[in-house]
């Protein structure tokens, strides 16, 4: 299977990929006119530039983060960071600097000092995140959203880019394949979970673990979970170092990074020492595999995202099959949710302006939901083709079915 004429490498070409990704952003801020974008956020400087950084708290994330420079008809984006050693190596050496301090007056100062200096006295500049400190020192800046360039350089990945995120997912899935018979054992907890995780992700490979790993034990009536604003279910929630009981419906949610690339995994696990479903949670995951499958099949080039979530629908009886401010699927790449998104708040008009192309990621998560019984939600992960779409994820249903992961059609 090709996306734009090309097959999917065994292994990333990080640096086509990297300028791949620069000449997409080059392209957008042709067309937006504007003369530059300044990235703070996390995943945005990654995009752009390709840097490597290490995981830390949101505290540090803060002050310490890497800053990218993309400057509209230069071959090299420019890099502000405390961790040159994780710059890409075909980066020019002038084009490497120190760390900017974007939350700090003094910071703030000096890096908007130095974009004068690269770009221009009052450029048009696209910017993601700008604190107090940097409004203030981008004063006379023509200021406007970043999204505009970002977004559409996004949606559709390369055949790098999915090289990526397959691997991330591979990874994510193995270490999940260690996990899951834990949940067997008197007396385990979210936390040892966590801890096995964690560490066999590392040995795999991973860079760095993207979000806390959820292990949400999941009550049979909606009314006996969390209290939320919104009357559903919560979701997510942090690890506890409190023990599963037998019978346990346990919502798993995980995702690892691999290049800068996420991956989504998500499954519905029973906790204590019989593992075994009953009737009416085996009719749960077939529903769930029906739901599925109705959707892959609307999924090809030229299909609205508004015809895949209606085909969801429709296979669940005409009931919606995800939960409420959630979303049938969604995509995955730099961030761990990102557009395309199908079945949003947005609503079906939304859904019906979105049409899908070779090299867009989708990760199907529906929900089926029966209060009194609890509920079945797992996660798949694809990529639009040229001529369909194939699967990124490659992972049991276990205890529902052993070896029964979704193929392509």
């Amino acid at each position: 299977m090709t996306v734009d004429g090309r097959e999917l490498p065994d292994r990333p070409d990080l640096a086509r990929m990297r300028a791949e990704r620069h000449a997409r952003l080059q392209d957008g801020l042709a067309r937006t006119g504007l003369d530059g974008l300044l990235l703070l956020g996390t995943s945005a400087v990654a995009y752009a530039t390709g840097a490597a950084a290490p995981g830390c708290d949101s505290g540090r994330a803060a002050l310490l983060r890497p800053v990218a420079l993309v400057v509209a008809g230069a071959p090299f984006p420019h890099l502000f960071t405390p961790y040159p050693d994780g710059a890409p190596p075909e980066l020019p050496a002038d084009h490497l600097h120190a760390a900017a301090l974007p939350d700090l007056d003094d910071g703030a100062d000096l890096l908007a000092a130095a974009v004068r200096r690269i770009v221009g006295p009052t450029p048009r500049l696209g910017c993601d995140e700008v604190p107090h400190p940097l409004r203030r020192a981008l004063a006379g800046f023509d200021v406007r959203p970043a999204a505009t360039v970002l977004g559409p350089a996004k949606l559709r990945k390369t055949v790098d880019e999915i090289a990526c995120i397959r691997e991330a997912q591979r990874i994510n899935e193995a270490a999940m394949l260690g996990v899951e018979p834990m949940l067997r054992r008197p007396g385990v907890t979210q936390t040892d979970l966590t801890a096995r995780f964690a560490h066999d992700v590392v040995e795999l490979g991973a860079e760095l673990v993207g979000i806390d790993p959820v292990w949400q034990v999941v009550p049979p009536v909606r009314a006996d979970g969390p209290w939320t604003v919104h009357g559903d279910l919560a979701f997510p929630t942090p690890s506890a170092p409190v023990p599963f009981e037998q019978g346990d419906v346990v919502w798993v949610d995980s995702g690892v990074h691999v290049a800068g690339y996420a991956s989504d995994f998500g499954r519905t696990w029973i906790a204590g020492p019989d593992p075994t479903p009953s009737p009416r949670q085996v009719d749960q995951f077939e529903r769930w595999l029906a739901v599925c499958r109705a959707a892959l099949a609307s999924c090809r080039p030229g299909a609205t995202a508004a015809e895949v979530a209606r085909a969801a629908i429709d296979a669940e009886g005409g009931t919606r099959p995800w939960v409420e401010h959630f979303y049938l699927a969604h995509s995955v790449g730099t961030d761990s949710a990102e557009m395309p998104m199908i079945g949003t708040d947005l609503g079906e008009a939304f859904d019906a302006q979105q049409v899908l192309e070779p090299g867009m990621v989708l990760v199907f998560e529906p929900v089926i939901w029966d209060d009194g019984a609890a509920g079945y939600r797992a996660e798949d992960v694809v990529a639009i083709t040229d001529d369909g779409w194939m699967p990124l994820s490659d992972h049991p249903y276990d205890p529902f079915v052993a070896t029964s992961p979704m193929v392509a059609a």
